[in-house]
């Protein structure tokens, strides 16, 4: 649970023994104790009356409202920054990781029916640089602030051995709850449900070493270059952080007129459709429905990569799928009218032999 190791290693310029010593005291007294309390600071805006701990104790508290959540269970979500961490790291936008971070995990929960309690995350660099710590800190109490969770504690650590100087790793794992009654199951979804699908912003949390690599290798662009088929800059096109969905599931499931969601993820469209549902039920997917993102479309003409492999790699800006009861679907765009959130029906939900997806 300590933000910051008492042994870090902070940057030195070639100096005497002596003066060695002074400089990291200096550093280690001033900067890193100075930025741990800064960063204590900015997680304790997470905190509600359910955090029983403070930060940099041995483990996180947290009190379950039992009476909110009759017969509670808990739900879990764990996720990491892959190729995309490096990347920001370039460009020095390292407070976009905690968006990726903290609402993947949200939206795990949410698609269960859970409310997010708390997150945790787990920093390891190189060599610890305050500035890029609270940079990323901050990043994830904005994210945890914006879904109503706290910011539980965490752990940093150096790993010279393991990482390069300016390397550093980040991950991080949220607790939701949700009462026994209220658990989003996949025996839910009934033969006829529609699909609801409504649009990620980009890549989300997903495929993002093809992207780069096409973008980068294959279109030879740079990062700051404004592409017109992408009708953006390649970095933020890159780096649009995966968004929460908790809003629009919440006003559903309060409105009654969902038997259950998908988050669009790792293995894209065609394998994180299947994950929610039950044995002998099909995802029709009419390919027509939507007009996929110039993001995608760039890439697939960049890199001739053929549908089957883009709909399995990608999101293809789908970001959330609700499966809703043909009669109640009038309700259902109301309810997401209301909060501005763009919706079109995917496809519907058939018989079939096996979980999978049925393009047309």
């Amino acid at each position: 649970m300590s933000r910051f190791p008492a042994d870090a290693n902070p940057p030195t310029t070639p100096l005497s023994e002596e003066e060695e010593r002074a400089a990291r005291a200096t550093w280690l007294g001033d900067r890193y104790i100075q930025s741990n309390d800064r960063i204590k600071g900015l997680a304790r805006r997470t905190f509600n009356k359910q955090v029983l701990s403070e930060l940099g104790g041995y483990s996180g508290l947290y009190a379950l409202d039992a009476e909110r959540y009759p017969e509670p269970i808990l739900v879990a979500s764990s996720a990491s920054i892959g190729p995309k961490l490096e990347f920001a790291a370039q460009m020095g936008l390292h407070g976009v990781l905690g968006a990726d971070l903290v609402n993947h995990c949200v939206n795990d929960v949410a698609v269960q029916g859970a409310t997010p309690l708390y997150f945790m995350d787990y920093f390891a660099a190189g060599r610890l640089d305050p500035q890029v710590v609270e940079q990323v800190i901050s990043g994830l109490v904005d994210s945890c602030k914006a879904n109503g969770c706290a910011l539980l504690g965490g752990d940093t650590a150096e790993r010279p051995g393991l990482l390069r100087e300016t390397e550093y790793e980040l991950a991080g794992f949220l607790t939701g709850v949700v009462s026994r009654a209220r658990l989003l199951e996949p025996d839910h979804i009934q033969d006829g449900d529609l699909m609801l699908a409504l649009p990620s912003n980009g890549l989300h949390n997903t495929g993002f070493d093809r992207a780069r690599q096409g973008l980068l290798e294959v279109g030879r662009y740079h990062i700051e270059q404004y592409v017109n088929a992408l009708q953006d800059k390649v970095g933020a096109a890159l780096l649009r952080p995966h968004r929460s969905y908790l809003a629009p599931i919440r006003k559903l499931l309060q409105a009654e007129c969902a038997h259950g969601f998908a988050h669009i993820t790792s293995g894209g469209v065609t394998d994180s459709l299947p994950r929610a549902l039950p044995r002998g039920l099909a995802a029709h997917v009419d390919l027509s429905s939507w007009e996929v993102p110039p993001l995608f479309q760039h890439l697939r003409d960049l890199t001739e990569i053929d549908q089957q492999d883009m709909l399995r790699a990608f999101n293809m800006g789908v970001g959330l799928v609700a499966f809703v009861p043909p009669a109640l679907l009038p309700k259902a765009r109301a309810v997401l009218h209301r909060i501005n959130e763009r919706s079109w029906i995917l496809g519907r939900v058939v018989r079939a032999p096996q979980r999978r997806v049925l393009y047309v």
